[in-house]
C-alpha cells in the first residue's frame, strides 16, 4: 500500500543481486529436474556419478580442494556450477573447456593463489574469484573474449594500474573487488584504472582501521558500495581522500556504506563531504556509533541529494545531547530521509520551513509526543512510522495537522487505540492512503478517519463489523481487512466508491448474496481463506461470482469449505443447495399452498362426511369395547341377553309394534327395545351401545325417515362396527318403504353402500309374500336360537 519513492535508483545494490542470484532463478525453471543440490555434504571431491544432464550443480559449503577435467567434462550441458566455500587451492581453466554452455562459475571463498589461463567459454555471464588468496588480480588475458560477462569478483593483496586492461573493454555490470588482505607498501602510491562498469563493489578488512589509500578511477561509474569500513577521528580524512576520487564523477548517483563503524564526528564529516557531490542517493547499512555524540557544525549546502537511508544503528554512547544528534537528521534539505531499525527515541521538528517530501522511521522507539504542534513539514507527503510505540489515535491524527501536503500515513505494527471519550480525530484534510494495521483498534476505528481517505488498511485489528451509521466514506476506494473477526462480507452502501476489498483471513462464513449488487465498483475482492459455511445466501454469492469476470474475485475459484467437515476443502465452486431450499417464494408455492389446498380440502370433506360425528362415535365405541374386554369370558356370555335389538324412526313405530314384534316373539326370538330396555342413568349412545352389544342380531327398520334421524344413524353405526369385530353377518336391514337412493344423505355412506348391494329384506304390501319375509327372518336366527338355548341352560 506505501510506496517506496526511492525505487528510481534505490540501490546498486539491487544490481548484484540481479547478477548473483541468476543461476538461482535457473533452478526454479522448467528444467528442475535437472538440478543437483550437494552443498553442506562434506565432500572432499566431485561426484563421479552425476546425471550427465546436469545443468545446474551446487557443491558449495563442502571440503572440495582439487579440480579435475574428468569432473565436469561429461557434463555438457551444465549452465551452472557452485563451488565456493571449499578448500580449492589451484584452478586449471581448461578443465571447463568441454563446457560450452556454462553460464554461472562461482568459486569465491577458497584457498585459490594461482591460476592456469587457457581459453574460456565464451557464454559466461557470471564468474566469482573474490575471498581467494591471490596476490595480484587473478586476470587472463582470455577474459577480454567473454563478451557476455555481466559479473566479475575478484581478490588481491596489491594492485597495479593495469591489471584490468584485458577486460577494459568489456561493459560489465558489477566488478566485486575484495580487498581484505590488501596492504600497500611504504612510499608507494598504488592505481587502478578500471575502465567500464556500472557497479563497483569493494569489500575491506572487517576489523582493521580503513588504511587504503590506492587511486581507484572508474569512467561512467553509477553505483558505488563499500563494506566493511572502520574509522575513527585519527584516520576519517584517509576515507575522504580514498573517496574524493571515486565520487566526483557526475554519473555516480548511489553510494552504499554497510557494516561501517564511526564516530559521531567522522560520521557528520562524511555526509558534509558528500554533500556537494553528484551523489543522488546516499544508503548507509548496519552503521555502529562509537565514543561520543557532541554538536557538530553542518553547513547544508545545495545538493543534488535526493535521499538519505540509514537502516540497522547501534548506538554505543548512551549519554549524549539528543539535541546534537537529531538536528543534524531534522534540517537536512533533501526530499526524503529513512533512519529505520535505530534506538531513536525521538525526531525534531524543523526549525524553518523543510523540503522534506518522504519520511521513514520504521521501528524506532518514537511515540505520540514526537512532531506535535509542527509546522514546519508543509511539503510532506509520506510520512512512514511503524513499528513504534504510539499509544493514541487521537494524537496521532493531531501530529498531522500542520502537514499541509500530507497524503500517505503509515502508523501500522504499533499499539493504537482510540476512544471516543478523548475527542474527534483531526486530520489533515490531504490525507488519501492510510495505514493503521497490526494495532488494538476497534470498531470505533472508522469514526476516527480522514474525511478524504481512498485508502485505508485496517488488517490484523479487533474488527467485527464496519458501523452503519457512519459517514464520510464516500471517497473510499481501497479497503483491507483482512485478518479480522468480520463475521460478515460488508456492503457499499455507506462506500459507494469502494473498488478493491480484502477481507481473506477473516470469520466470514456467509458472504452477502447482494454484495455484487450493492459493490457496482468493484473490481477487485479478495476473500479467500475464511471459514464458509453450507448456506443459501453463500449459494448466491457463488453464483454472483459466476456473473461478473475471474479477474475481479482474486484467488478464485480456489476458495474451500470449512463446514461441515465432510465438505472441507472442497472448493466452493462445486457447492450445489436446490433452488427450492433457497428460494422462499417457490418453497410457500410448492409446499405451504399445496398444504393449504389439503387442509381447505380436508376441512370441507370433514364437514361434508360429518368427520365429528365419526370421532364422537368411535370415541364412545372404543370406550365401550375397552369395557367388554376387561370383563371376564364367562360374564361376557352371560351379556348375550337378545336375539335381536330393533331400531326403527318413530313413523315406523306402528308396524314394528303391532307386526314385527308380535311375529318374532311368538318364534320365541327375545327383542330388545329402547322403550323398556334403555338403563336409566345411562346416556342414549351407551344405551345403543350395550343394547347392540348383548344381541345377536340387529334388526333396522329402514324408510325415508328413518335416513333422517340422527339416532337412527347412530345405532346403525354401531351395529356395523359390531359386525366388522364379530365376523358374522348380524346386521338385517328391513326396508319398508322404498328409499331412493339420491334422498340418502352422503354422510351415512354405509347405508348407501348396502342398500347399493341390496343386502335388505324388503315388506310388500301384497299379503302373498308376507309368508316368505317372515321365513327368511326364522331363517336369520335359527342357529342363533340354539346358541341362546345352550346359553340359558348354562345359566340354569
Amino acid at each position: 500500500m506505501i510506496k517506496d519513492k526511492e525505487s528510481p535508483i534505490r540501490s546498486c545494490h539491487f544490481v548484484y543481486i540481479v547478477a548473483l542470484v541468476f543461476g538461482t532463478i535457473i533452478q526454479f525453471s522448467d528444467e528442475s529436474e535437472f538440478v543437483v543440490d550437494m552443498s553442506k555434504t562434506s565432500l572432499v571431491h566431485v561426484p563421479k556419478d552425476l546425471p550427465p544432464n546436469t545443468k545446474v550443480l551446487d557443491l558449495s559449503q563442502n571440503n572440495i580442494s582439487e579440480l579435475h577435467l574428468s569432473d565436469v567434462s561429461f557434463l555438457s550441458g551444465l549452465k551452472v556450477l557452485r563451488l565456493s566455500h571449499n578448500r580449492i587451492q589451484g584452478l586449471d581453466i581448461s578443465i571447463f573447456k568441454f563446457n560450452h554452455d556454462l553460464e554461472y562459475l562461482d568459486l569465491s571463498h577458497n584457498q585459490l593463489q594461482k591460476i592456469s589461463c587457457h581459453p574460456i567459454t565464451t557464454s559466461l555471464k557470471h564468474l566469482d574469484l573474490s575471498f581467494n588468496d591471490f596476490d595480484a588480480l587473478p586476470i587472463c588475458k582470455e577474459f577480454g573474449n567473454l563478451t557476455q560477462l555481466n559479473f566479475l569478483g575478484l581478490s588481491a593483496t596489491k594492485l597495479e594500474q593495469l591489471d584490468l586492461l584485458p577486460v577494459a573493454h568489456l561493459h560489465l555490470s558489477c566488478i566485486l573487488l575484495d580487498l581484505e588482505d590488501y596492504y600497500m607498501k611504504e612510499n608507494k602510491k598504488e592505481s587502478l584504472q578500471i575502465l567500464n562498469t556500472k557497479k563497483l563493489h569493494l569489500v575491506f578488512h572487517p576489523n582493521s582501521f580503513f588504511s587504503v589509500q590506492v587511486k581507484i578511477s572508474v569512467n561512467s561509474l553509477g553505483c558505488l558500495q563499500l563494506t566493511n569500513i572502520k574509522v575513527n577521528d585519527d584516520n576519517c580524512q584517509v576515507l575522504l581522500k580514498f573517496l574524493s576520487e571515486l565520487t566526483g564523477r557526475p554519473t555516480l548517483l548511489n553510494f552504499t556504506l554497510n557494516h561501517m563503524e564511526t564516530t559521531w564526528k567522522c560520521l557528520v564529516k562524511v555526509f558534509q563531504f558528500l554533500w556537494p557531490k553528484p551523489v543522488e542517493y546516499l544508503n548507509i547499512y548496519n552503521l555502529t556509533i562509537v565514543k561520543s555524540i557532541n554538536e557538530e557544525d553542518f553547513t547544508y549546502y545545495k545538493t543534488t541529494l535526493k535521499s538519505l537511508k540509514i537502516e540497522y544503528v547501534t548506538n554505543e554512547v548512551f549519554i549524549f545531547s539528543q539535541t546534537a544528534l537529531y538536528t543534524v537528521f531534522s534540517e537536512m534539505n533533501i526530499p526524503m530521509l529513512t533512519i529505520s531499525d535505530t534506538p531513536f527515541i525521538h525526531m525534531l521538528c524543523p526549525q524553518e520551513p523543510s523540503t522534506f517530501k518522504f519520511l521513514n522511521f520504521t521501528q524506532n522507539a518514537f511515540t505520540d509526543s514526537v512532531f506535535q504542534n509542527c509546522d514546519t513539514l508543509t511539503r510532506l507527503e509520506t510520512l512512514i512510522l511503524q513499528k513504534n510505540e504510539f499509544r493514541d489515535l487521537f494524537k496521532t491524527s493531531l501530529i498531522t495537522k500542520g502537514m499541509l501536503s500530507l497524503e500517505t500515513l503509515d502508523v501500522s505494527w504499533n499499539s493504537l487505540e482510540y476512544d471516543r471519550r478523548n475527542g474527534n480525530c483531526t486530520w489533515v484534510g490531504s490525507i488519501v492512503v492510510l495505514n493503521l494495521s497490526s494495532n488494538a483498534l476497534t470498531d470505533s476505528v472508522f469514526r476516527c478517519l480522514p474525511p478524504r481517505i481512498k485508502v485505508l488498511d485496517l488488517h490484523n485489528i479487533r474488527i467485527r463489523s464496519i458501523p452503519i451509521d457512519v459517514t464520510g466514506l464516500e471517497t473510499l476506494q481501497e479497503l483491507n481487512l483482512a485478518s479480522n473477526s468480520l463475521a460478515h462480507l460488508p456492503g457499499c452502501g455507506i462506500l459507494s466508491s469502494l473498488s478493491i476489498l480484502i477481507i481473506d483471513y477473516t470469520s466470514i462464513s456467509s458472504p452477502s448474496a447482494v454484495f455484487f449488487q450493492s459493490c457496482q465498483k468493484i473490481w477487485s475482492l479478495k476473500a479467500g481463506n475464511n471459514p464458509f459455511q453450507c448456506s443459501c445466501a453463500l449459494r448466491e454469492f457463488i453464483q454472483s461470482v459466476g456473473q461478473v469476470s475471474r479477474d475481479v474475485v482474486e484467488g478464485w475459484p480456489s476458495y474451500t469449505w470449512d463446514y461441515p467437515e465432510s465438505y472441507k476443502g472442497t472448493p466452493l465452486k462445486d457447492f450445489h443447495v436446490s433452488q427450492l431450499s433457497c428460494n422462499t417464494a417457490l418453497l410457500i408455492v410448492t409446499i405451504v399452498v399445496p398444504g393449504l389446498v389439503l387442509a381447505v380440502a380436508v376441512t370441507v370433506l370433514c364437514i361434508y362426511l360429518d368427520l365429528p360425528w365419526y370421532l364422537r362415535m368411535v370415541c364412545q365405541w372404543t370406550q365401550t369395547r375397552r369395557r367388554a374386554r376387561n370383563v371376564p369370558l364367562e360374564e361376557r356370555q352371560r351379556t348375550l341377553q337378545f336375539h335381536a335389538f330393533i331400531s326403527y324412526s318413530v313413523h315406523a313405530s306402528a308396524w314394528v309394534k303391532n307386526v314385527l314384534i308380535p311375529n318374532l316373539e311368538k318364534e320365541d326370538i327375545r327383542i330388545c327395545l329402547h322403550g323398556r330396555n334403555f338403563v336409566a342413568g345411562k346416556s342414549i349412545v351407551e344405551n345403543i351401545i350395550n343394547c347392540i352389544w348383548k344381541s345377536y342380531k340387529s334388526i333396522f327398520v329402514l324408510s325415508p325417515n328413518f335416513v333422517q334421524s340422527e339416532w337412527c344413524h347412530y345405532q346403525l353405526y354401531f351395529a356395523h362396527h359390531n359386525l366388522f369385530h364379530a365376523g358374522s353377518v348380524n346386521l338385517i336391514l328391513i326396508l319398508l318403504e322404498p328409499i331412493p337412493q339420491n334422498t340418502i344423505p352422503y354422510i351415512y355412506h354405509k347405508l348407501r353402500a348396502l342398500m347399493a348391494q341390496r343386502t335388505y329384506l324388503e315388506w310388500l304390501k301384497e299379503k302373498g309374500k308376507h309368508g316368505l319375509f317372515w321365513a327368511n327372518i326364522r331363517a336369520a336366527f335359527i342357529i342363533q336360537l340354539r346358541l341362546v338355548t345352550e346359553n340359558d341352560d348354562v345359566k340354569g
